[in-house]
């Protein structure tokens, strides 16, 4: 086969003998219009520009396309015939790029979730519930404070987050939880490592972490009620977020920290020892939480899977 260009049509004609995409868009626009001026006008072109693709385009297809009159431009069989090769030519063209162009933009998560440190395996399980629907909803995992959490929602740089109540105003929450907190994290040796279940009583001579946050009805707030005198609290933060990094506090001797069973059943450190804790019933309660306006069908997918997750755990 000679791969050389033919000369008709010049840069307009390709090496293999087809088309090229313009002078298909003015035969499409011309038929569609039943004519060359108001094609020209829908293209943006002159109407010798068009003549002129319409023309190189009969001669390179060896037919005529249009049987032309003074009044009027219509189709010729050829055309007829050879009109919707065009248009699903042009259909073809128009998905490759539409196509390649989304391939150049980095492919974003349905749903970006925050999530409390202390509850990350629900977090995971989560999103490996949401991998495996049909269609698959993917989902990016960020770990962060209540605090900072919020500001995420707030500036919508995440669709949800799994947050420790109380929950912010102007968000949904639902598919809340509670989390017991029936330990306290104490240096190994310490002379409570030997200790049977300690109430509040017992610690009156040992500091215990606190947040500087604690909101009123919190379990913080309620634990520092039932811890008479202020020199029983050792603020470190502004929240207490990540137990298990507060766990190095615990260990450099900083105090003691209730801590719940989540945690020391993921947790196993030489130099901290889990002390059963009664203080009548302290638990952290959480919630999934959205912007009501944001809300979509992958938002209450992640709903649903958040609450077959817990059911299920």
């Amino acid at each position: 086969m000679d791969a050389r260009p033919r000369p008709c049509g010049g840069s307009y004609w390709s090496m293999d003998h087809g088309p090229h995409p313009r002078d298909l868009r003015c035969f499409v626009s011309v038929a569609r219009n039943g004519g060359f001026s108001r094609a020209a006008a829908e293209l943006g072109m002159s109407q010798p520009a068009v003549s002129q693709a319409i023309s190189r385009l009969e001669r390179g297809l060896g037919v005529r396309l249009f049987g032309r009159t003074s009044r009027e431009v219509r189709l010729s069989p050829a055309g007829e015939t050879l009109l919707p090769h065009a248009e699903a030519v042009l259909d073809t063209l128009a998905a490759l790029t539409t196509e390649a162009a989304r391939l150049t933009v980095p492919e974003r998560p349905a749903i970006r979730l925050a999530y409390a440190p202390l509850v990350g395996v629900l977090a995971a399980r989560v999103a490996r519930r949401l991998a495996r629907r049909t269609p698959p909803i993917a989902v990016e995992l960020t770990p962060l404070g209540r605090r900072a959490a919020t500001a995420a929602l707030e500036r919508g740089e995440v669709s949800a987050a799994i947050l420790g109540s109380p929950f912010p105003l102007r968000m949904t929450a639902g598919t809340r939880f509670h989390v017991t907190v029936g330990h306290l994290a104490v240096p190994a040796g310490d002379p409570l490592a030997a200790r049977g279940p300690l109430r509040p009583a017992h610690l009156a001579r040992h500091k215990i972490l606190m947040p500087r946050d604690r909101p009123p009805g919190g379990m913080w707030e309620r634990l520092a009620a039932r811890l008479r005198g202020p020199h029983q609290h050792h603020v470190v933060a502004d929240e207490i977020d990540d137990f298990a990094a507060a766990l190095d506090l615990v260990a450099a001797g900083a105090g003691l920290l209730p801590v719940p069973h989540l945690l020391i059943s993921a947790i196993r450190r030489p130099d901290i020892t889990f002390v059963p804790f009664d203080a009548d019933d302290l638990r952290l309660t959480f919630g999934l939480v959205w912007p009501p306006a944001h809300t979509s069908p992958e938002l209450m997918a992640l709903v649903r899977s958040t609450q077959e997750a817990l059911w299920t755990r």
